[in-house]
């Protein structure tokens, strides 16, 4: 169930709190992925609702989502320093996106979150914890798809200068993460990992007691993330997304080209060319699945419904703003 989904989407991971709020371009998604950072903030924003302002009471899901158009803007407009031109296609092209966003998508997150909080109460399986957050990914798959070709039209404009500022951007992001992920001592590097487990597990379920905390630390000891591995696939996509954009930009690249070849980096992103990473990432999934599950199922009756609780204002988020559509 999603709660599972949650689990395993965030454990030994960054958060993915307002993730609207982050640039499509830049800002740092879960350890457990490979996404380079300018695809990130589409699947951000197709799980604000389904997944992800855990932090947030109801109205201030509503305001985040109402006002993430300008939210976004401004954190694309901070990684690559918009012209006027590029302002106004950018921007429409977000009013556009989260139009249809709000009306084909938030009825959908609704009825995700309407069986999680069914089916919450219940035990939860490996397979069903991957089954759920494949759900969630082909939410966001659809989202990214939609917004392909407003995404092409502004980047196959950006200068060189651009290019070099969103370059330093992105090392400015690394080294914030290595900051974060790569503690020298491994017994710190562990206790930060756990401490940002049991963080997201919490957000969902409220406090855990001593022997759930005991246990999901003996859990955790198993984990294959690697994040000096990590690190390295993400810079390897960066620097893909730089040359790509780069090779639009000295083509004077047209749209259905430009939007073909962003396509191509969106699949190096999701699935590694280099095939030791895929099967890490493979692992890595395995592991989460089954984390996922065992956590959930540690949890009691108290602690579920406080997660059905959780999934009940989502869901009644989802809603309300679906009925705002214009």
């Amino acid at each position: 169930m999603p709660a599972a989904m949650i689990t395993m989407s965030n454990a030994m991971s960054c958060s993915p709190v307002l993730r609207a709020g982050r640039s499509i371009i830049g800002g740092a998604f879960r350890a457990g992925a490979p996404l380079a950072a300018w695809t990130r903030a589409l699947r951000r924003i197709v799980l604000l609702l389904a997944a992800a302002v855990l932090m947030t009471g109801c109205s201030a899901v509503r305001i985040a989502y109402n006002q993430a158009p300008d939210i976004v803007y401004w954190w694309l407009d901070g990684y690559v320093d918009f012209n006027d031109a590029q302002t106004l296609r950018a921007r429409d092209g977000l009013e556009a996106w989260f139009a249809w966003h709000r009306r084909s998508e938030l009825p959908q997150y609704a009825a995700l979150l309407a069986r999680a909080r069914e089916q919450v109460a219940n035990p939860v399986t490996a397979e069903q914890a991957c089954g759920w957050f494949d759900e969630a990914n082909a939410r966001a798959d659809a989202a990214i798809e939609h917004a392909l070709p407003p995404l092409a039209d502004v980047m196959r404009t950006l200068s060189e200068p651009q290019l070099a500022h969103l370059e330093h951007k992105y090392a400015e992001s690394n080294e914030e993460l290595a900051d974060r992920f790569l503690q020298r001592k491994p017994d710190k590097r562990r206790k930060a990992q756990l401490e940002r487990a049991v963080d997201r597990i919490e957000m969902v379920y409220g406090s855990l007691d001593d022997a759930q905390l005991e246990r999901i630390a003996q859990l955790a000891l198993d984990t294959p993330f690697d994040p000096e591995r990590w690190l390295a696939e993400r810079r390897a996509r960066q620097q893909d997304v730089l040359q790509t954009l780069r090779r639009l930009s000295t083509e004077q690249a047209g749209a259905a080209q430009a939007e073909a070849a962003l396509r191509g980096v969106i699949q190096r992103i999701r699935v590694s060319p280099q095939a030791d990473y895929r099967e890490y990432q493979l692992r890595l999934v395995r592991f989460n699945c089954g984390f996922a599950a065992q956590v959930h199922n540690l949890t009691t009756p108290k602690q579920r419904a406080a997660a059905a609780k959780r999934f009940k204002g989502w869901e009644d988020d989802s809603r309300t703003l679906a009925a705002q559509a214009r």
